[in-house]
């Protein structure tokens, strides 16, 4: 805006004009105007940058709140904790391991409580692995996930499947042909060859707090079974197998470490799997197609077949399906978490089955059984407080 003047003097009076020229106005069809009377009250560059969206943004997100407590609460609880145990916490992985540790305690319990008819072992392990291999079928079926399909990791799945049956046949005969304690011993040394394995093929790097938990929890697990051993009177059939033992301790005892080498090195597998097709229930499936018609053909080999009573079919479906998810817990657990810290977790069920039995009165106390228990638990306590390092979160 420019102004210019021009004075014209006279006698009797003086004329000023004053020539204000705007372009903006002028090109807006408007009027000029002295620059007094017009003032802007912030100049281009002192212009605030107004968002329109600013007060919207924030009653939505008021908005997406009360929607939020709403679903919340129409959600049922049990919805919620599924989420939470399956993948909504760091803490995940450690869940599904004790849970599945949990159901197989649970699973003891049922079986000892009650089992009403004698089932040969190959023929229960035959039951167990079909049902597993349905539910796992109508798992991936229900989720939409295609079952057989080239971008599946097959080479771990088959040896997966491979090394499963053949740890699950080996422990079912060593379980024949020694005392149920010993097989349990053997059986529990899983965990660490698989922490060895993982340390070897998946490269994981195992703290001195991962090593000390393994090594409480093991010995805790002897404290207990050398205490059942010494304290047992031997029955005849008992008798029978300690002294077959004699004559053939040194092989049995190598079915037995075989059984948990091929189950440790089935563990690192069950990872690599399952964090390659992001499918933990892939790993189960794959090791019924094989396992159920293994125990199968071992169970009409070498075993006589007792056709089951309508309870007693029934009691081996439930305990099937519940092995199914102790199954698909234990994949989702390695799945999530390190092979060396989870496997630890796996303990809780010896501890849980001792202090069932005292508690029960189903077998008597004593100082090194109660020992041995605290020492898992704390292992395991330590364990889970600890929680999942933070390379692997």
């Amino acid at each position: 805006m420019s102004a210019s003047a021009f004075t014209t003097d006279s006698a009797d009076h003086t004329v000023e004009l004053v020539v204000l020229e705007n372009p903006e106005s002028a090109t807006d069809g408007g009027f000029a105007v002295p620059l007094k009377e017009i003032i802007p009250l912030l100049s281009q560059a002192e212009r605030p940058k107004i968002n329109i969206f600013k007060d919207f943004r924030s009653r939505e997100k008021r908005l997406e709140q009360v929607i939020k407590n709403i679903t919340e609460a129409e959600i049922p609880l049990l919805s919620q904790l599924s989420f939470w145990v399956w993948k909504g916490s760091r803490y995940s992985g450690l869940v599904c391991m004790a849970l599945s540790s949990i159901i197989y305690f649970v699973m003891e319990v049922l079986s000892d409580k009650f089992n009403a008819q004698s089932i040969p072992l190959f023929e229960t392990a035959f039951i167990r692995c079909t049902v597993t291999l349905i539910l796992s079928c109508l798992w991936l079926r229900i989720s939409g996930q295609p079952l057989f399909e080239a971008t599946h990791p097959w080479s771990p799945l088959v040896l997966r499947a491979l090394l499963g049956s053949l740890s699950l046949l080996s422990f079912v005969y060593c379980i024949q042909r020694i005392p149920f304690s010993q097989a349990l011993v053997l059986g529990f040394t899983t965990p660490i060859f698989a922490s060895i394995v993982a340390k070897i093929i998946l490269h994981e790097k195992l703290k001195i707090a991962d090593i000390v938990g393994l090594i409480c929890s093991f010995f805790g697990m002897l404290f207990i079974f050398k205490m059942l051993y010494t304290r047992r009177l031997l029955k005849a059939e008992e008798a029978g197998i300690i002294s077959f033992m004699r004559n053939h301790h040194i092989y049995i005892a190598l079915i037995g470490l075989f059984s948990s080498i091929t189950s440790g090195i089935s563990y690192c597998l069950i990872k690599a799997a399952a964090k390659a097709s992001d499918q933990p229930v892939l790993t189960v499936f794959s090791f019924g197609i094989l396992a159920s018609p293994a125990t199968g053909i071992c169970s009409f080999a070498f075993e006589e077949f007792v056709l089951p009573s309508r309870y007693s079919l029934s009691l081996m479906l439930m305990l099937g399906t519940l092995s199914f998810l102790a199954e698909v817990f234990l994949a989702r657990g390695l799945q999530l978490e390190k092979v060396g810290k989870a496997v630890n977790v796996q303990f809780t069920e010896v501890a849980l089955s001792q202090l069932w039995g005292i508690c029960t009165s189903r077998m008597s106390w004593s100082f090194g059984q109660l020992a041995g228990c605290l020492l898992i638990l704390i292992s395991v306590t330590c364990t889970m407080y600890i929680g999942p390092d933070k390379d692997n979160e």
